[in-house]
């Protein structure tokens, strides 16, 4: 009797550690459809172009790094702004227009008054006619507006939201540009706006 209870106990805990290992085996990462894991991006790049140049510089987020790229603006100014993501030296942009129905950019400018306008093309706007946010124009009112606190951009590149929209709203002392509802970040990129 004591043998039969035995191995009925071994049978159901082996049976619970089944159970428990393939649920915690199933997440977003074994999804076939998302393309574009957060664990393979190893860099954000901002190519910032000054309309009234025509020369651009490219700042490099390097993903997990304890820095963050300080990104020039001169108030009054208009950029042309284009994001892309890299997984080492391949570039995994296209991966992203690829799934575009699944990924949506939200730019969030701490301290700073920029109006940004995204300007993607078909090619990286979703079904629902939002766009993405690879492509973007900044009309710098303000680069920093107050000195005694950073400015930055905390750029988040969500996966699968339930809605977005382009709308942006006041957070602060800053402009949030594009709100989601439900989804995950893929990934989140940190830099800090100079003049």
């Amino acid at each position: 009797m004591k043998n039969i209870f035995k191995n009925t106990t071994l049978v159901l805990g082996l049976l619970f550690l089944a159970v428990s290992l393939s649920l915690t085996s199933c997440n977003r990462s074994d999804d076939e459809a998302d393309d574009l894991p957060q664990e393979e991006l190893s860099d954000v790049l901002l190519k910032v172009t000054d309309v009234a140049t025509g020369t651009p510089v490219v700042y490099d987020y390097q993903v997990n790094s304890t820095t963050n790229p300080n990104v020039k603006l001169i108030n009054g100014h208009t950029y042309n702004v284009e994001v892309i993501f890299k997984n080492g030296d391949e570039d995994a942009t296209q991966e992203i227009k690829d799934a575009k129905d699944e990924h949506f950019l939200v730019y969030n400018f701490p301290n700073s008054d920029i109006t940004l306008t995204r300007t993607d093309d078909a090619s990286s706007t979703r079904g629902d006619g939002g766009r993405v946010g690879l492509k973007t124009k900044w009309v710098v009112n303000t680069a920093v507006k107050n000195t005694s606190v950073p400015s930055q951009l905390v750029l988040t590149l969500f996966h699968e939201p339930v809605t977005v929209s382009e709308a942006s709203a006041v957070s602060g002392n800053g402009v949030i540009y594009g709100t989601h509802t439900g989804g995950e970040t893929d990934a989140q990129a940190n830099y800090n706006i100079i003049n």
